[in-house]
């Protein structure tokens, strides 16, 4: 086929779309629903991603956390309060033992919590800790202060909120000075944090020694270490386990660094983009089926065409390139409103998370709709080519 012809087959294919454009248009739609998928999906889960390694970064790349139990943070929950054997003489082993390269040790035991103030309330995280809890998940406070050795050493009802449970309870008011209920015990709120994420802004902190006279807590949920510097974790890391291994057993306890913790959060992340992939993709296939069956009821209805066509010295390569251009018209067209819809998504996103569109989940999302139009539009674009013409002038 020479210019001239490809540009007039072209032409016909082009007319051919939208003298049906309804039609047209439903059989994109299949097409469009799935490069949205894909790419709005993918950009939500790269979001998602980005906050996660924010919030990593955010604490530091200098921290290790030791966790109760062999399984770490595979275990049941449950293993906090059952098979849980982290005391306080263990943070004193650890500091005890590896004191030269560990700047802070923090305890932490975390319960679920209905926290009350007048006729309010919110199911919190109640979060005991020591006073350097604030440094070492470099905590910034919106107001008021963080509560003081000696309050912790005298069991003082002091509470830090976060400003989830401040917005819950008190609005826009300021709640320091104001006093909170929790488990009919009062509270008086002397600090605010500021915005950090979720595991942050949903929890109250009150000092671990009241946590451990006011709610019976002998053992901690975990364990976070922060070392002077990050140039050697995995040493670091070992040598922890070394001082805990002489009061403990290897079952007893894990121990993860903040990498071991990004890239379980990561495997996590890439079955789920896997997944929502595979979605994504049953969405196209569908709607290659789709522009299939339009193609086919297209050939049918148009019988008379071909026949004319092929009477006037159309071959059948000519019959046949001009269903497929039809078949690949519509899956280019619907590839680009989907990726538009998919960007509108993504920008919208982004008001909550770091969405962004990935250049691979463009080129596959695409890629896949062109060649879902190609493959599905050969079968009834052949169909169309073998028509014979006298029958097909014939065919009422």
């Amino acid at each position: 086929m020479n210019k001239t012809q490809i540009n007039e087959i072209f032409n016909t294919a082009v007319k051919a779309l939208l003298l049906n454009k309804l039609r047209t248009f439903l059989t994109m739609l299949g097409v469009i629903i799935g490069v949205f998928a894909v790419v709005s999906l993918v950009s939500l889960v790269k979001g998602v991603e980005n906050f996660v390694q924010d919030q990593f970064e955010s604490l530091g790349s200098n921290l290790s956390f030791v966790y109760p139990g062999s399984g770490g943070l595979a275990n049941d929950p449950a293993v906090s309060f059952t098979d849980n054997k982290l005391e306080q003489k263990h943070v004193e082993l650890i500091e005890r033992e590896a004191g030269g390269i560990v700047e802070a040790v923090t305890p932490i035991t975390v319960f679920y919590k209905n926290t009350i103030y007048k006729t309010r309330s919110y199911y919190a995280v109640l979060t005991g800790a020591p006073p350097n809890y604030e440094y070492t998940n470099n905590l910034l406070l919106e107001s008021g202060r963080f509560f003081t050795p000696l309050e912790n050493k005298s069991h003082e009802r002091v509470a830090v909120l976060g400003p989830e449970v401040k917005s819950e309870l008190f609005g826009r008011s300021n709640p320091v000075g104001e006093s909170i209920k929790i488990e009919d015990k009062t509270y008086k709120v002397i600090g605010v944090m500021q915005k950090k994420g979720p595991d942050w802004d949903e929890q109250i902190v009150i000092p671990m020694k009241t946590l451990e006279k006011e709610f019976g807590a002998e053992n901690y949920t975990y364990i976070m270490i922060k070392f002077f510097d990050d140039s050697d974790i995995d040493s670091y890391t070992k040598k922890i386990e070394l001082a805990l291994m002489k009061d403990l057993k290897a079952e007893d306890f894990t121990i993860y660094s903040q990498s071991d913790l990004l890239e379980s959060f990561q495997s996590i992340l890439d079955i789920i983009k896997i997944g929502l992939g595979a979605v994504a993709g049953i969405s196209l296939f569908v709607g290659g089926i789709g522009i299939m069956n339009i193609m086919l009821v297209s050939v049918r209805e148009r019988i008379r065409e071909i026949g004319l066509r092929k009477a006037l010295g159309a071959t059948k390569s000519n019959i046949a390139f001009q269903f497929i251009i039809e078949s690949i018209l519509i899956s280019i067209v619907g590839g680009v409103i989907g990726l538009l819809f998919g960007w509108f998504a993504t920008l919208i996103a982004q008001n909550w998370l770091r969405a962004q569109i990935t250049p691979w989940s463009v080129i596959l999302a695409f890629g896949f709709s062109l060649l879902v139009g190609v493959v599905f539009g050969t079968y009834p674009a052949i169909d169309a080519g073998k028509k014979d013409p006298v029958e097909a002038l014939r065919y009422e």
